[in-house]
């Protein structure tokens, strides 16, 4: 009998938000919500704007197995882009975001004004999606996201974004849905974009000189917790020290929800612009080759992880832990 009850709950609740969706007579409501990618921390940030209650109407390629309580999945970007005036991206790169924009500008009498982008694709891909929707009068906000699978669910991500004030303006209430810390930071698409990868350069850097010194302290016959009780009272202290290695690698979980290949490829595009500009990239280059080597060696594998391949590739052990 519960059984059956919350069965018959459930199917009401995804008609009352089709209905919300769709508006009156069956129609596509134009201000709801869409979103296309339901990967680690898309799934999280959909369920943040079913939440905090928008109407939502969710894509992915692999199908609806993510998507969020309370959302609409349909089986296609351009049956999402029917429905929704602000569409919703967490992709794997700016290749994707490109093919989804294209795909977008293809349907006929679609209702999107206005992309947010939280995808991380570097500026220059930033720049040319805004462009190719700019022609067709749909706004784009570049939305790259920083903290975390945990962050996202706590709603402590912090949202930078770009772009111009109407556009801006007109999806704060999407922004607000994301999260609790948002941050604007330029006028222009790309902007952003250059912020998250300077950040997740610092973060990829740190997490690897963090691995070096901890595999240098076992194998000197330190404790690893008293390691990082330490460095987080000195001056070494890091987001490295102070979460990751704490919650993933002393733990042995391993389960921060961020594969070492997108880190690879962030980093990646942190040096191609850096490089568009002209500025120095010493400490990054050698940056870029741990990551490119750890991503090579364990395809897919969480970025936390580099960890044991840093204290495997010095000779070491973890016995010290």
């Amino acid at each position: 009998m519960f059984r059956r009850a919350s069965f018959s709950f459930a199917v009401g609740r995804v008609v009352e938000r089709t209905r919300e969706i769709n508006g009156r007579g069956g129609e596509p409501r134009a201000g709801s919500v869409g979103f296309v990618g339901l990967g680690n921390m898309g799934s999280v940030l959909a369920g943040n704007l079913v939440g905090a209650g928008h109407a939502v109407v969710t894509h992915d390629a692999l199908g609806p197995g993510r998507s969020p309580e309370g959302a609409l999945h349909v089986s296609g970007v351009a049956e999402v882009a029917r429905r929704v005036g602000v569409l919703v991206l967490s992709l794997p790169d700016g290749t994707a975001s490109e093919q989804v924009a294209r795909e977008v500008l293809a349907v006929p009498g679609g209702r999107v004004r206005y992309v947010v982008d939280t995808s991380t694709v570097g500026p220059a891909a930033a720049r040319s999606v805004a462009g190719l929707l700019a022609g067709s009068g749909i706004g784009y906000v570049d939305a790259p996201v920083s903290g975390g699978v945990a962050g996202a669910r706590a709603r402590t991500l912090t949202v930078m974004y770009a772009g111009d004030g109407e556009a801006c303006s007109a999806v704060e209430g999407v922004l607000a849905g994301l999260s609790d810390r948002r941050r604007r930071v330029g006028e222009r698409p790309g902007m952003a974009q250059a912020l998250k990868l300077a950040n997740n350069f610092l973060s990829a850097t740190t997490l690897a000189a963090t691995s070096e010194a901890v595999a240098f302290g076992l194998a000197a016959g330190l404790d690893m917790a008293t390691m990082l009780d330490v460095l987080n009272e000195s001056s070494g202290r890091s987001a490295a020290t102070g979460d990751k290695f704490p919650a993933h690698v002393l733990t042995g979980r391993y389960a921060a929800g961020f594969a070492n290949s997108l880190m690879d490829k962030d980093v990646r595009l942190y040096l191609r612009a850096v490089g568009e500009l002209g500025g120095p990239a010493g400490i990054g280059a050698a940056t870029g080759a741990v990551w490119e080597r750890f991503a090579r060696a364990e395809p897919g594998a969480d970025f936390t992880r580099i960890f044991p391949f840093v204290d495997g590739s010095m000779g070491g052990s973890m016995g010290g832990s």
